[in-house]
């Protein structure tokens, strides 16, 4: 009989690769959407899988209608990715950003207590929790200081799934991810924006590419490798944390660099650093050590950070074709 998978925030970046990841495991997948507005299956639709998973319409917030989905599929594991991710967006909408993601990790480790005790849940908890962290690589033991609104609603769902397994025995693992990249990233992430518009430029785009602080350093990965772990923490006798990065740290400078010269671009001729852009509780450096979840899972990061940004613009390319031929 095929496990059965249900994955919140099935329709963004990290939702898609691990449905197409689960598919190719055997599983049944089954997403939860929101209602009203149609939800965007763009990403599912590049990746050839949108009618190979069962959308269910409900709204995260609503804890009944969380609880009568995961009591009508009783799935195996539940993968909640659903959010408000982008840290820029939290400064403009702190107390949505906050509501929403503490509301709807509660509403979904609840319905799993009550309607599938015995799912196994993958909680996808951030880098951002760390915020300026006082000690680098950031380890499973390094303590949080958020520095953004995003970052304090994910400690607490963090910590509210260590309640769940703590207090209900139930089977709850945490994810700590650092940056990780892929096509389907939204276009309000940096990393989107400059691979994005740095082909457009390459295609005859006379635009130029506005970014704030360049000189802050990231661990960048690439997303479809970070979902594999996901379901690796999910196969183990017992719960636990696990960080996922690369361990090392680049700063968006040499992305940018990296980018325009694998076009062929001079970046310096086609990049304006826009000071508006730039924010006063910015983190400057960040990268993680994923030393645990290697040793422990076996899960290895093997992918360089030019050949990363090598093969996201070689995505971004084939995809802007696709959306002119569509």
């Amino acid at each position: 009989m095929k496990k059965k998978a249900l994955i919140t925030g099935i329709t963004g970046q990290d939702g898609c690769y691990l449905a197409q990841f689960l598919l190719g495991k055997g599983y049944k997948v089954h997403g939860i959407v929101r209602p009203k507005q149609g939800p965007d299956l763009k990403g599912l639709h590049y990746l050839g899988i949108d009618r190979q998973v069962h959308l269910f319409s409900a709204d995260l917030a609503q804890g009944r209608q969380v609880q009568k989905i995961v009591g009508a599929i009783k799935p195996n594991e539940i993968y909640n990715l659903a959010a408000m991710s982008s840290v820029a967006r939290s400064f403009q909408k702190p107390l949505e950003t906050i509501e929403f993601n503490l509301n709807s990790t509660t509403n979904v480790l609840e319905a799993a207590r009550l309607s599938a005790p015995h799912a196994r849940i993958y909680q996808a908890s951030s880098s951002e929790m760390f915020g300026r962290a006082s000690r680098l690589p950031a380890t499973e033991g390094t303590p949080f200081a958020p520095v953004s609104p995003y970052g304090i609603s994910k400690v607490f769902c963090h910590w509210r799934a260590h309640h769940y397994r703590r207090i209900h025995r139930m089977f709850c693992a945490c994810g700590v991810l650092f940056n990780h990249e892929s096509v389907l990233r939204p276009g309000y992430f940096v990393t989107k924006k400059i691979i994005s518009t740095a082909v457009r430029i390459k295609h005859g785009s006379k635009e130029k590419l506005k970014l704030g602080n360049i000189r802050i350093q990231r661990d960048w990965g690439y997303a479809p490798e970070y979902v594999k772990a996901m379901w690796l923490m999910l196969q183990q006798k017992t719960p636990d944390d696990y960080i996922l990065a690369t361990s090392e740290a680049h700063s968006l400078e040499e992305f940018v660099r990296a980018a325009f010269r694998y076009l062929g671009l001079d970046w310096e001729k086609n990049v304006v650093v826009d000071k508006t852009l730039f924010r006063s509780c910015d983190i400057d450096v960040s990268y993680g050590d994923p030393e645990k979840i290697k040793r422990r899972l076996g899960w290895v990061y093997h992918l360089d950070f030019k050949d990363l940004i090598k093969l996201l613009i070689d995505e971004e390319i084939n995809y802007q074709r696709g959306l002119k031929k569509a």
